[in-house]
């Protein structure tokens, strides 16, 4: 499969702290690619720096074969980002959200069908300050992908929601994999990164301490003679509650 972004090395230090030391891996087009890691580990640090957000220190980025650090103008319309905490104007409908976006790129779209697409056609005429969290999540989403994009960065897009909306997102996030789109996000939910990711890295002190598949990464636990106890369930809570209460997203009213 066709390389979508290459890091080589990538380093980054904040005074006495280096917080990206000597990261490298590689995305596929089409493919969801997760970063795991405790807090301070570094992640965001090494999405801001692919995003041009951050300078890079160190080594490089190349996302399509452009050099980030040296074209980030290129780069800016190349990827699409959804931040931790998406922030938008108050008194400001979706539709026209969406299209202040697109002009940014000087794009034209059909904010409907973009709404369409992440199931907030009902709510187009509203303000974004009515909107639920999981509403703005999906909507800050759309905004990223206005223009496009081949790469698209989520970083932990699911903190927060409920289980409905949380599970929606992961819908949508698999949609973009299956439109070739190359997805790059954090989590620090395990189960979602063991059902979206396609490999994993997994970072401590600003390095890259495994890289794989979640299912291989599990073997090689197992290799290594970990052992719990086994309670084999064939649902958990989560499921229960979605049953129950069903599997659509309950909007706000």
């Amino acid at each position: 499969m066709t390389v979508m972004i290459e890091v080589k090395n990538l380093k980054k230090r904040y005074g006495d702290k280096q917080a990206v030391d000597g990261v490298s891996f590689s995305v596929k087009k089409g493919e969801i690619f997760g970063i795991l890691g405790p807090n301070g580990a570094g992640k965001t640090t090494t999405l801001e720096m692919m995003e041009t957000l951050r300078p890079i220190d160190a080594g490089s980025v190349l996302i399509d074969g452009i050099n980030v650090a040296k074209h980030p103008q290129e780069i800016k319309y190349l990827i699409g980002v959804q931040p931790q905490t998406p922030a938008f104007q108050d008194k400001t409908k979706l539709t026209e959200v969406i299209e202040m976006f697109a002009a940014a790129y000087g794009e034209r779209v059909d904010a409907m069908q973009f709404l369409r697409d992440v199931d907030l056609e009902e709510k187009a005429n509203s303000y974004v300050e009515s909107l639920s969290g999981g509403q703005k999540q999906r909507l800050s989403i759309t905004t990223a992908l206005v223009h496009g994009p081949k790469v698209f960065f989520l970083d932990e897009p699911t903190t927060g929601l409920d289980p409905q909306a949380r599970r929606n997102l992961w819908t949508l996030i698999e949609k973009l994999r299956n439109k070739g789109i190359s997805v790059v996000m954090t989590t620090h939910y395990m189960d979602e990164a063991e059902v979206l990711c396609d490999r994993i890295a997994i970072m401590d002190n600003g390095k890259i301490v495994a890289i794989d598949t979640p299912k291989n990464l599990i073997k090689q636990l197992l290799k290594r003679g970990f052992k719990k106890d086994q309670h084999v369930e064939q649902a958990n809570l989560e499921d229960v509650f979605i049953d129950l209460t069903g599997k659509g997203l309950r909007e706000e009213q």
